[in-house]
């Protein structure tokens, strides 16, 4: 857009509008501010802030009777069910 036309509209709003105009051009510029600041997140920056305990990956006692014959459950493809009449 045009700065002068841009101006121009600014000019021909009431004044109470005006500094509605310019609280938004203050939001957006800080909002601009914010985002050149974060910038990109940089692979491996969150390193050794989180740590993964022994035995993370074995079966919980919680879903044991989701477990068949001790081992995970995978899914019904395998598992062929007879109804029982």
């Amino acid at each position: 857009m045009d700065n002068i036309l841009l101006l121009n509209k600014i000019t021909s709003l009431p004044e109470s509008m005006k500094s509605e105009v310019e609280d938004f051009i203050d939001f957006l510029t800080a909002k601009t501010e914010k985002i050149q600041k974060k910038g990109k997140p940089v692979f491996g920056s969150a390193k050794g802030m989180f740590v993964i305990k022994p035995g993370f990956d074995e079966p919980l006692e919680d879903f044991k009777d989701y477990m068949l014959n001790g081992k995970e459950f995978t899914g019904y493809a395998n598992i062929y069910l007879v109804p029982e009449w």
